[in-house]
């Protein structure tokens, strides 16, 4: 499943970060992400509706749906019974990673400095969340990385834009980007499908170069 689960972000290089604003906008989204080649989805937990997203979407035949800003054990074990095959936290959190393991779903804890990375590769983490990227210093640090940490992979995510994601994609050692910009919460909320399926559409071109 691990694997499984890395090679498909690895192959989309884009993770679509999406908060819920209502549960109207659920199916829709999660069949616009299908029909338009991104076919994943980290749902984030800083709605009231991320436990129902992810049950809708995960039952939509194609889409790979996870579950992000998951910061404690209760909520990773929402997101896992509702049927999220991934979790992402933005930071590194004992609690969630074990749980995350003992359940051997793929977790994906978000670090910025030298010590948290050390801290993930002791649970034998090697792909880990890199946030908030660009407030801390952005690609240039995931290059100051590549010495030390050269097993490491990173899914930069925070401040990531279609303006600068392309710098990111380059680097070796970024096998995707959290993208909040393809589904953003007031498309969702005024139902502006039109605009999100064209957001889908010019990332999925943007990344084809990195494929």
């Amino acid at each position: 499943m691990t694997n499984n689960i890395f090679d498909a972000i690895k192959s989309h290089k884009i993770l679509p970060v999406i908060a819920i604003p209502n549960r109207e906008c659920i199916i829709s989204l999660g069949e616009a992400l299908v029909q338009e080649s991104l076919p994943i989805a980290e749902i984030t937990f800083r709605t009231e509706y991320a436990e129902e997203a992810i049950k809708g979407m995960s039952k939509i035949k194609g889409l790979l749906v996870g579950a992000g800003t998951v910061i404690n054990k209760k909520q990773a074990e929402i997101a896992i019974n509702a049927g999220a095959t991934f979790v992402v936290s933005p930071g590194l959190t004992e609690e969630v990673v074990e749980y995350c393991l003992a359940q051997k779903i793929p977790v994906f804890p978000g670090v910025i400095t030298p010590s948290e990375i050390q801290k993930a590769l002791l649970y034998g983490l090697e792909v880990l969340k890199f946030f908030p990227a660009e407030s801390f210093g952005g690609i240039n640090v995931i290059k100051a990385y590549e010495g030390p940490f050269g097993q490491v992979k990173f899914i930069p995510t925070g401040g990531i834009t279609m303006m600068n994601v392309v710098k990111y994609l380059a680097n070796k050692n970024v096998i995707a980007c959290g993208g909040s910009w393809i589904a953003p919460t007031e498309q969702l909320k005024a139902g502006n499908f039109n605009q999100i399926r064209q957001n889908i559409q010019q990332t999925v071109k943007l990344v084809q170069t990195f494929k």
